[in-house]
């Protein structure tokens, strides 16, 4: 997160939104102060979403949808879901 463009509490409620929802299937998350305007989400050392490439902050539902489909693709988002299966009329898994 860019420290210059004050995103620490921004960058610290998508970390706590993340964690709060894949309790089970992610183990950590770090908060690193990056060269200015940089936002990014890395998943494995994997670039999951990165404001360069995005140009804005991510929508949260869109950032659980991208991460759930590396660590839970099976898994069920509640009603902000656009798992594969919901375009289908299937309801996702729980």
């Amino acid at each position: 997160y860019c420290v210059k463009c004050q995103w620490l509490a921004r960058a610290s409620w998508i970390a706590q939104e993340l964690l709060h929802t894949f309790a089970g299937d992610v183990s950590e998350v770090a908060l690193v102060p990056s060269p200015p305007g940089t936002l990014e989400v890395r998943v494995n050392g994997e670039v999951l979403w990165q404001r360069a490439k995005g140009n804005s902050v991510p929508e949260i539902k869109d950032l659980k949808q991208a991460l759930r489909d590396v660590v839970a693709p099976d898994r069920g988002l509640g009603h902000s879901d656009a798992h594969p299966g919901a375009a289908s009329g299937e309801k996702p898994a729980s």
